[in-house]
C-alpha cells in the first residue's frame, strides 16, 4: 500500500510541474502575441496616415485650377474665342 501512495504522490508532483510549465509557456506566448498585435496596430496606423496623405495629394493634383494651369502652361491649351465655338445639334428621328 505504501508503494502505491508513493507512486501516486510522485505522479501528482510530475503533473503539477507539467501544469506549471504549461502555464508559464501559455503566458509567454500570450505576451508575444500581444506585442505582435501592438506592432501590427502601429503599422496599421502608419498606413492609415499615409493613405490620408495620398488622398490629400490626389485632391490637390486633381483640383480644377491646377488642371487648368497645367493645360495652359504645359499643353499650350486656351479657351476658344466665341467665333471658334461650334455647336452640334443631334437630329432626332
Amino acid at each position: 500500500m505504501r508503494r502505491i501512495h508513493l507512486f501516486m504522490l510522485l505522479l501528482l508532483v510530475l503533473v503539477v510541474i507539467a501544469s506549471a510549465i504549461s502555464v508559464v509557456h501559455a503566458k509567454y506566448s500570450s505576451r508575444q502575441l500581444f506585442v505582435n498585435l501592438q506592432n501590427l496596430a502601429r503599422e496599421r496606423d502608419s498606413i492609415d496616415i499615409d493613405w490620408g496623405k495620398l488622398q490629400l495629394e490626389f485632391g490637390t493634383w486633381g483640383a480644377p485650377r491646377r488642371v487648368e494651369t497645367m493645360a495652359h502652361d504645359e499643353l499650350k491649351m486656351r479657351l476658344p474665342e466665341a467665333g471658334e465655338v461650334v455647336v452640334l445639334r443631334v437630329k432626332d428621328n
